[in-house]
């Protein structure tokens, strides 16, 4: 208990931390990107993948400024920065450069946790798909994040049909040990984590969070035979946002603690299961 009330701690501070360097840049001087050791324990890694043809995007959007193609690379680089710089901050683990690498790098078994955005959009090849499936069932961890709706869901349900076949995807249990492996996420922290694009102004300035008509957030899982869970599917939330913007006083603070605590537990359980 000690622990986790210290780790409470250090997510207060870091979230203060981070609305004090909000203060400082404005969006059209964000300041240079943090440095990171470029060798540690853990490096953020962000998978690039083939998207379905009929949905690719020449360019998607970018945090600073940045446009890239694909759908892969929305939030990249401040979601993965200031994410590491939380893991860096509330736990012991050695944390360097976040990186992106595309499915069928070898580079990827070196690494037990990777992270997929717009997962409704991506169109695996059969050798991706060969190449994700080897890569959790050598214990690596995936997660996936920011898809909506039930056209987004079936491309993604339908992919890992391929990825692992006959395997379930299922909610994850409030008694599940990734739900209290270092946070205690409980059934209230199972709302919905907004996307910029969801936030409004309202009266006197204040932000109003405005949900997506009938979506409703889901946490769900898969895992291998042995139980062990191996994908984290954050359906309906944003949690890419909620890291990107960690340091915008636009942006709700209690949403991105939220999803510290959710990237974080996910994070100690693939490094400890």
């Amino acid at each position: 208990m000690e622990g986790r009330t210290q780790a409470r701690v250090g997510l207060v501070f870091l979230l203060v931390l981070l609305a004090a360097v909000a203060q400082r840049f404005t969006a059209e001087e964000e300041g240079p990107r943090p440095v990171f050791p470029e060798r540690a324990e853990f490096h953020f890694i962000r998978l690039e993948y083939t998207d379905l043809p009929q949905y690719h995007r020449r360019f998607s959007y970018a945090s600073r400024r940045g446009t890239g193609e694909g759908w892969w690379i929305v939030d990249w680089p401040d979601a993965e920065d200031h994410f590491s710089l939380g893991v860096g901050r509330l736990t012991r683990i050695d944390t360097g450069d976040p990186r992106h690498l595309r499915l069928t790098d070898d580079r990827l078994f070196d690494y037990p946790w990777i992270y997929a955005t717009q997962t409704g959009w991506w169109g695996l090849s059969d050798e991706e798909t060969a190449r994700l499936r080897e890569y959790l069932l050598r214990g690596g961890y995936l997660v996936t994040d920011d898809f909506w709706g039930p056209e987004q869901w079936e491309v993604f349900r339908q992919t890992m049909e391929r990825v692992l076949p006959g395997r379930p995807i299922t909610d994850i249990a409030e008694s599940d040990s990734v739900m209290h492996v270092l946070y205690d996420i409980e059934e209230k922290d199972r709302t919905f984590i907004p996307g910029t694009r969801h936030l409004r102004r309202g009266a006197g300035g204040t932000i109003v969070v405005q949900q997506p008509p009938g979506t409703a957030p889901a946490w769900r899982a898969m895992t291998d035979d042995r139980g062990r869970m191996v994908v984290a599917v954050n359906f309906n939330t944003d949690v890419g946002d909620a890291w990107e913007y960690a340091d915008s006083p636009i942006y709700p603070e209690p949403m991105t603690a939220l999803a510290y605590r959710y990237g974080i537990n996910y994070l100690v359980y693939a490094m400890t299961h």
